[in-house]
């Protein structure tokens, strides 16, 4: 298989299409967030809202109850859950009926204590995830986590520092180095547009800017993956999806407002982007 990667742009993507949508919010999936804290509430929201922005039907935000309620309030498309008040507790009632339910988790966006990310991770895999998107500090401690301990289906959403953890090693090239990550933690890996396949498949996103180099551009990304995972996409082609959806919205903004938009304004370009990719010529 060759290891140069295929270059994504809305051609491919028009090719690839979406799944149909349903006439209901239940066909375009479920997605759970499992993330936040006091001193970062706000990376679950963006990763929520992104989530929606892109199509998901459902989302709802599981964070620690000391934050919950200001939680519920900021984003009133979610349903919130608190999450156990210590970390090695099981998942029990709501919160475990959410992750059976979920078509896809995303845990990590907004965690700052990486013993209690580990607990809580390994707490979502034994309530049953089926699919798993892993961002911020879930990534720092997937090297101390079994592989065989998760479920078949992993996205893994790094920034370059995050990519170096994994890899226990400094960074050398990005396809090499994506490609590696996706090998060696058999997960579809996407990390500043290069996104890879644990099979040896690679694509490479060229658009986006400094832009994207703003507070909770990470999230957005995340939360619009595990949209596109909701929706029924296979998790590579959600890992493409969402990697140019980000960027490109990104480039819009850019274009249109200049450096310093926010990564709230992110989230609310995904929905156009999406359009005009799908309609593009």
């Amino acid at each position: 298989m060759s290891s140069r990667p295929e270059r994504v742009g809305p051609e491919l993507l028009r090719g690839w299409g979406l799944p149909d949508p349903g006439d209901s919010k239940k066909a375009r999936g479920d997605v759970l967030v499992v993330g936040g804290s006091r001193s970062a509430p706000g990376a679950a929201l963006l990763a929520g809202e992104a989530a929606l922005r892109v199509g998901a039907g459902r989302i709802a935000l599981a964070v620690p109850g000391s934050i919950d309620a200001q939680v519920g309030v900021a984003l009133p498309e979610a349903g919130v859950l608190a999450l156990p008040d210590h970390a090695d507790d099981p998942f029990e009632g709501d919160l475990l009926d959410h992750v059976t339910r979920a078509d896809v988790v995303l845990v990590g966006p907004g965690f700052d204590d990486p013993d209690e990310t580990r607990a809580t991770l390994l707490a979502v895999v034994a309530a049953g995830a089926r699919r798993l998107v892993l961002d911020a500090f879930a990534l720092g401690v997937l090297p101390s986590v079994e592989r065989d301990a998760l479920p078949p289906d992993v996205v893994l959403s790094p920034n370059k520092d995050e990519l170096g953890i994994l890899l226990d090693r400094d960074l050398r090239d990005e396809t090499t180095d994506v490609a590696d990550a996706a090998r060696r933690f058999d997960a579809v890996v996407g990390c500043y547009g290069t996104v890879a396949h644990p099979d040896g498949r690679l694509w490479r996103v060229d658009e986006g800017g400094a832009g994207l180099g703003t507070s909770g551009s990470g999230d957005v990304l995340a939360g619009a993956i595990a949209g596109f995972v909701a929706r029924g996409l296979p998790i590579e082609r959600a890992a493409v999806w969402g990697a140019w959806i980000h960027a490109r919205a990104g480039s819009r903004l850019e274009e249109r407002v200049g450096l310093g938009f926010l990564a709230r304004d992110l989230t609310v370009e995904l929905t156009p982007t999406v359009r005009d990719t799908l309609a593009a010529d």
